[in-house]
């Protein structure tokens, strides 16, 4: 069996304790020993930071994206007091024997789909975190949720980050775009969905290169699973997906993203 990278999950989620029996860490040991060699635990606030990147140190394979989600913006002391910690959990990684454990920032973007939005509130913190990227070389995680046009325009202004849009549900026209800039494109279960054909367009016109996947776990289940409590060795199945979309073989897909996640997030020369 050909390893897997999933390079976003959010394994310290209240779902994993509520419904998988023995909670995360039970769930995480079948998993590591089912063929996912690599996982990338993501945060959504700064206190969620922390737990993602106490969660990591339980596991050889398992690195942490430290950031501030835009749906958690408000919930934050103040866009100074995350940065301090953001950037003083990164400082200690930096610093850490045996290895690093912070391999990204993130999650961070722009989220228009629950109303009201602060949207200065979610642009000030998600170009905050893209200034954060460019001083610690660390690549972003990138949420993009019915923001397409002001995600891409964010990217722009900071062409010296590096990192990827995660859960990919824009165009391929959008997708090429981005690729054309050196920005990796990542698939969830979504391109596993019947209504989902703008997002198996989006996979098929990314360059090898530059796709990745990933499951969003304990969300987006790709089909067989889908509505199920979503992990990481699922993720098998986006694979697969994208394989489909591309007229390939799934082993090739495993290959290019593992390879590719390892590039961009494992990298340090990158």
């Amino acid at each position: 069996m050909r390893p897997l990278f999933d390079t976003h999950a959010h394994y310290t989620d209240g779902r994993f304790i509520d419904e998988f029996p023995g909670g995360p860490d039970a769930l995480l040991r079948e998993i590591f020993e089912g063929g996912v060699e690599k996982i990338i635990n993501v945060s959504t606030s700064t206190e969620g930071s922390a737990d993602v990147l106490s969660m990591s140190e339980r596991y050889p394979g398992m690195y942490a994206a430290v950031g501030v989600h835009p749906s958690d913006a408000a919930s934050e002391e103040s866009l100074s007091a995350a940065l301090r910690k953001l950037r003083e959990m990164i400082c200690a990684d930096m610093k850490r024997e045996g290895g690093r454990k912070i391999v990204a920032i993130g999650e961070t973007g722009l989220d228009y789909h629950f109303q009201p939005v602060d949207r200065e509130l979610q642009h000030s913190f998600f170009e905050a975190q893209l200034l954060l990227a460019e001083e610690t070389g660390l690549p972003v995680i990138i949420h993009d949720r019915e923001a397409h046009g002001d995600c891409f325009e964010a990217v722009l202004r900071h062409p010296r980050v590096r990192g990827v849009f995660h859960s990919f549900s824009g165009s391929p026209e959008m997708a090429l775009e981005l690729a054309r800039r050196g920005i990796y494109i990542s698939f969830s279960g979504t391109v596993s969905f019947k209504n989902a054909p703008r997002v198996r367009a989006a996979a098929a016109a990314v360059p090898e290169e530059l796709i990745l996947i990933e499951t969003d776990a304990p969300y987006l289940a790709p089909v067989p699973y889908r509505g199920k409590l979503n992990r990481s060795d699922y993720a098998f199945h986006t694979a697969a997906a994208v394989a489909g979309a591309r007229g390939t073989d799934t082993g090739r897909i495993l290959d290019a993203t593992y390879r590719n996640a390892c590039r961009l997030f494992l990298d340090r020369s990158e």
